[in-house]
């Protein structure tokens, strides 16, 4: 048994310097003759790109939902587990989730360009891309507005500015117009956004979903300090929230159920005024330009009474 672990640790570490021998003759290949430029990522690293990339890997989804958008999913060549928006992103070969890459995948595709993101991908994995010379450029959507910047700066690696500069101003377009109705709100309802079903998990006030609720006239009953705070029941029932909003990775049956629970407590006042909600997830968990949808429906669901169904 012994001999049979020492062969098969023998040959994973052989298939690793097979495929970082590999990689290492791909690259000069892939950067022969192709114009480069010196550009500086959100995260102020100095990052050497390809003037014009041709196979790219997106290191989160949010990132390849943005390459997309912009009209340049050609040119992926791999993307993280998850990665399900559009659905042809679906087809795309995995390099391992966005937390958890698989370094080795990643040099097989043999990319010109990664294109990363600050809140998940581990810093190693990204000094072995940066080690192996294959560039990996980093942005930080935190909020809309840094999603917007990233848009724009994406958008500017992939030689598609114009449709980046037109997804971003439609962005700014309806963030002014949810604003503008919002203005006319007389009350602001006190808002519990769950994520997380079991334990119960909110979000703080350096999320983007906090962004969302605010924006959308409501006052956020988790804003604090912790991302992503937990609470038991007897805690979010003593915030006596007048709209709870349930939106989380689970799926619908788990929805559901929450939503019977919360039922239960007769004299909460989200109970007595039928403001239990349920929110479509695909929409809210990722800093992609779809973060507008998430605005326009949860300040429909805040304030159904300041838009037309048509609107």
């Amino acid at each position: 048994m012994a001999t049979g672990i020492i062969r098969q640790y023998r040959y994973l570490s052989l298939r690793r310097i097979f495929l970082y021998f590999c990689a290492m003759m791909l690259l000069p290949v892939n950067t022969l003759n192709v114009q480069a430029k010196t550009v500086t990522d959100q995260l102020e690293r100095t990052v050497i790109v390809p003037d014009h990339p041709k196979r790219i890997v997106s290191l989160a989804p949010s990132i390849t939902e943005i390459v997309f958008a912009i009209g340049r999913g050609s040119l992926l060549k791999g993307v993280t587990q998850f990665s399900n928006y559009p659905k042809a992103a679906r087809q795309i070969a995995s390099v391992g989730s966005y937390i958890h890459l698989d370094v080795e995948k990643i040099v097989v595709l043999n990319p010109d360009l990664c294109i990363a993101v600050k809140d998940g991908n581990p810093k190693s994995a990204v000094d072995k891309l940066d080690g192996l010379g294959i560039p990996v450029y980093a942005v930080d959507p935190n909020n809309l507005e840094s999603v917007m910047t990233a848009l724009i700066e994406i958008g500017n690696l992939l030689n598609a500015e114009i449709e980046a500069k037109k997804i971003v101003a439609d962005m700014q377009a309806r963030i002014n117009r949810v604003k503008e109705n919002i203005s006319k709100a007389t009350h602001i309802p006190k808002v519990f956004l769950q994520i997380g079903i079991s334990p119960i998990v909110s979000v703080g006030t350096q999320t983007f979903l906090h962004e969302l609720i605010v924006l959308a006239g409501g006052k956020n009953l988790s804003e604090g300090p912790i991302p992503y705070p937990r609470y038991s029941k007897e805690q979010v029932l003593s915030l006596s929230p007048e709209i709870i909003i349930i939106t989380s990775m689970e799926r619908e049956k788990t929805f559901d159920q929450a939503k019977k629970e919360w039922s239960t407590w007769s004299d909460l006042p989200a109970v007595k005024n039928d403001r239990i909600l349920i929110a479509d997830s695909d929409i809210l968990d990722r800093a992609t330009p779809r973060l507008v949808d998430g605005l326009e429906l949860i300040a429909r669901l805040i304030h159904p009474e300041l838009f037309t169904p048509y609107e």
